[in-house]
């Protein structure tokens, strides 16, 4: 992505706003993106897919006082973009006003957008992205006999860029990449058979863990898998393995937006300086992480991005907003528009063998099922398999259970965090350590 490339862009946005004026709103914003890159994926050492994508779009949302519309499209020329803006606008004249509505306050706009490091292109071919995937399929396949089958191993490489605009005279552009690389094979022994995978990903390609190790991984996940057993209910500790563990202060984000608030539809209504964690546990936003999956200096209302507590020595410390949200709650917007960016979690000294002799006796969770999670009430019950621990050690693989409980008291119990923190997500966590669960099984 060039920087003729961005001023094109930052020049449609321009041409966006404008038709906006010229059509009578009294406010505008307007986003493009564009992207390209490749895919490719391989099944049993043989060319399975090469993929080549482009991609564009562009959205513009108008205001008249405090009625909005919004209208998109693919096209970029000169008609499209009045056409486009003109859909918008007859939406506009048929809304209802909101109070709430427009554009994020002037003062808050990225001023000063820093360069995070976020663009790093991959000058790689299909060919040699085609050589990287069989040689990361063939570590998994000829790590152990056990595995007899391959669902596949694929590359991916994107190049983006998006620009943001509106009619407080904010312009706000930065080209991304992302690079990712998977495997996942199947394994068998006897009667049991299973599956499961590895990833690694990264803004920068030199960054990605290496494909033989990618493929082992994939494996030594898959076999370790078989010959899973069922148990019994009953009530004891359990660990979330930090490749899952994530999903909980997902759900936790979920509580806390703005949304959720004000549509009175969260287990968490109101608690903004509740304690809610155990008072050594804080969520912390860093949204300028150099190289970050998640970084961003701006959100995708224009608003600065900055670094702030979410949840401070276990105390709430504030919701998820966008300028909307804070608005009917009466509060400011947290530059949360379009969501977090890099949730990090406070973590302990312990590794996940740490954690499990920490735990002594319980389960640890490797694979979570379902989407059993009322973010209305915080009832939480999901399908699990993963591994049964006794003294600090893993016994055998379970298969078949049920995990269950109140996400209040899950975040209440949250005994420790690992240092084993999975960097690949916009939630950066460790593996959790849960002082009890109901486990439903046989």
């Amino acid at each position: 992505m060039s920087h003729t490339d961005l001023d094109a862009l930052k020049n449609l946005v321009a041409d966006l706003l404008s038709e906006a004026r010229s059509q009578g709103a009294s406010e505008a914003e307007a986003a493009v993106s564009m992207g390209d890159g490749l895919n490719v994926s391989v099944r049993m050492g043989a060319t399975d897919i090469i993929e080549h994508n482009r991609d564009k779009g562009l959205g513009v949302t108008v205001y008249f006082g405090k009625r909005k519309g919004s209208a998109s499209t693919t096209d970029f020329g000169a008609t499209a973009i009045k056409e486009t803006v003109a859909a918008a606008c007859s939406i506009a004249k048929y809304t209802t006003e909101d109070p709430c509505s427009g554009l994020a306050d002037a003062e808050l706009m990225a001023r000063d957008v820093p360069d995070l490091d976020l663009f790093h292109p991959w000058d790689i071919s299909a060919e040699k992205a085609i050589e990287i995937a069989k040689e990361a399929e063939d570590a998994a396949r000829s790590f152990d006999a056990r595995i007899t089958n391959s669902e596949g191993a694929s590359i991916s490489s994107q190049t983006g860029a998006r620009v943001y605009a509106n009619s407080h005279g904010f312009v706000g552009a930065y080209p991304t990449t992302y690079h990712s690389a998977s495997v996942c094979v199947i394994g068998e022994h006897g009667d049991s058979m299973q599956r499961d995978y590895w990833y690694s990903s990264a803004r920068d390609s030199a960054d990605l863990e290496s494909a033989r190790s990618i493929g082992e991984r994939a494996a030594r996940r898959t076999v370790r898998r078989l010959d899973g057993r069922r148990i019994s209910t009953r009530r004891v500790p359990v660990v979330f393995e930090a490749e899952i563990a994530s999903g909980l202060f997902g759900s936790y984000l979920s509580a806390v937006r703005g949304s959720a608030q004000y549509r009175k539809s969260t287990f968490l209504l109101g608690a903004q300086g509740e304690t809610v964690f155990p008072t050594w546990l804080s969520l912390r936003e860093e949204p300028h992480i150099r190289k970050g999956i998640a970084s961003a200096p701006f959100d995708s209302e224009g608003v600065a991005t900055r670094a702030s507590d979410l949840v401070h020595e276990g105390v709430v410390a504030r919701y998820v907003l966008d300028s909307y949200g804070a608005r009917k709650l009466g509060l400011a917007t947290t530059g949360n528009a379009g969501g977090t960016h890099n949730v990090i979690a406070t973590h302990g000294n312990n590794n996940l063998e740490g954690l499990l002799k920490k735990m002594g006796t319980g389960l640890l969770v490797t694979e979570l099922l379902g989407h059993g999670i009322n973010i209305t009430n915080g009832d939480y019950s999901r399908g699990a398999s993963g591994f049964w621990v006794e003294n600090g050690e893993i016994q055998y693989p379970v298969e078949e259970v049920t995990i269950a409980s109140n996400l209040r008291e899950m975040f209440k119990s949250i005994a420790e965090i690992g240092n084993d923190v999975d960097l690949r997500r916009n939630i950066r966590t460790g593996s959790i350590l849960i002082e009890q669960m109901t486990v439903a099984g046989q």
